[in-house]
């Protein structure tokens, strides 16, 4: 049974930094792309970043690039959102995803498995 967790969520002042972890578990990862979204209250689910086991290439949103970066480790079947310079709009639950790699999606209807989520907090 996949099971996708997440950790490291919390609360942490404007300017500070989060790293967030998800651990893989109950299939086979290596030919799956991982992919970070978040959601706010009262919005919709949206695509932060992406990425695959097999190649160092990442993929995000134009507003997060530079400040949020995904990485793997492949040994851990970890994966890592590093967030910086956070700001009071990052607020929301951040979830971690995954399907079967064929291509980019950025779509949540896209992902097969989800994590639980995880709250960050940004206060100004």
């Amino acid at each position: 049974q996949v099971q996708l967790v997440e950790s490291g969520g919390g609360l942490v002042q404007a300017g500070g930094s989060l790293r967030l972890s998800c651990a893989t578990s109950g299939g086979t990862f290596s030919n799956y792309i991982m992919a970070w979204f978040r959601q706010a209250p009262g919005k919709e689910r949206e695509f932060v970043a992406a990425k695959t086991w097999s190649s160092s290439r990442t993929y995000s949103t134009d507003s997060m690039r530079g400040r949020f970066t995904i990485s793997t480790d492949n040994a851990k079947g970890t994966v890592y959102l590093q967030m910086n310079s956070l700001k009071p709009e990052d607020t929301g639950v951040y979830y971690c995803a995954a399907r079967a790699y064929d291509g980019v999606y950025s779509r949540p209807t896209q992902y097969d498995y989800w994590g639980q989520g995880t709250q960050v907090t940004v206060s100004a």
